[in-house]
């Protein structure tokens, strides 16, 4: 209460605002709440009708503008929940938009992440979208490549088996691996000193387009890999000598075609010897013939 013609105290202007806002807004009562959730009520029974007559092809746009919409992959369950189609329409419109998203057909592709579907830019149109967006690709120093390839592939590990593999400490690459969460622990191991035991996440398969864990090449894989690899370099390379010594060491019959070639070369060695000689003394015998005879001393006193 105030005195009139009295000043009231200055108030800040947010502190009057929200004091209008207050008196402006009325509480939400029970009756508006009932009113919430009767209208979604209304929205989820109207998705359950229109799901009963949903065609395939009608499916096929709904889960196509889902995705599109969508920041991340989406699985089964969710794309049920949001449209209340039956699996079997969902996975046959699924199956028609990886059809007509495949890769090489479009910008686009439809990428199947083990049991989780998402829009992707096709690989080849990737450096255009990266180029118009200013974004840079995801980089992994050497030794962050090394330690995630020993984790998806002795998975569970834990971080002293990796240091006993690499023969350098993991702590800041694993930790650099946890805030890309590429990788996530999995629990404790059961032996002295409780160790974290580490595992790839949903992430890891994401970035490197995996369905699963066994897509992952094998090690005969690699090792076919290797060979082709050393096969286009000894190809494309100058053959050193040392090369050719190996293979001719390793040939089981090149003892026997050294001996021939070395009989060979004696053997054309003596003729050129004897070539030698009798030229030479045909040489002398024409000296001799073609040589003046010399004049006699003439005796002492004459």
């Amino acid at each position: 209460m105030t005195i009139e013609g009295e000043k009231q105290p200055d108030l800040p202007i947010s502190e009057l605002a929200s004091q209008e806002a207050e008196s402006d807004v009325e509480p939400l009562g029970a009756a508006d709440e009932g009113g919430v959730e009767e209208a979604a009520r209304t929205e989820l029974q109207q998705l359950k009708e229109a799901a009963r007559f949903a065609t395939p092809e009608r499916a096929a746009a709904v889960v196509e503008a889902l995705l599109f919409a969508a920041e991340k992959p989406l699985d089964l369950a969710t794309l049920e929940e949001a449209t209340q189609f039956s699996p079997e329409l969902l996975e046959a419109a699924l199956a028609s938009l990886q059809s007509t998203y495949a890769p090489g057909r479009r910008g686009v592709t439809l990428v199947d992440l083990g049991g989780r579907w998402q829009l992707r830019t096709e690989p080849q149109a990737g450096i255009y979208v990266r180029r118009l967006l200013q974004v840079k690709p995801l980089r992994l120093t050497r030794a962050a490549l090394e330690t995630l390839a020993i984790i998806a592939y002795r998975q569970p590990i834990t971080r002293p088996e990796m240091e006993d593999l690499r023969g350098v400490d993991c702590g800041a690459v694993t930790k650099a691996l946890l805030e890309r969460k590429l990788i996530r622990i999995l629990g404790k191991k059961d032996e002295p000193g409780r160790p974290l035991i580490f595992g790839t996440t949903k992430e890891f398969l994401e970035l490197f387009n995996l369905r699963d864990l066994t897509q992952l090449p094998t090690l005969r894989e690699f090792q076919e890999l290797s060979e082709e690899s050393r096969r286009i370099v000894e190809e494309e390379a100058p053959r050193p000598a040392a090369a050719g010594l190996a293979d001719l060491a390793q040939d089981p019959a090149a003892e026997e075609r050294v001996i021939q070639s070395t009989a060979e070369s004696e053997s054309a060695l003596e003729q050129l010897e004897s070539a030698i000689e009798q030229a030479e003394e045909s040489s002398k015998s024409t000296a001799a013939v073609l040589a003046p005879a010399a004049a006699p001393e003439p005796a002492k006193g004459e």
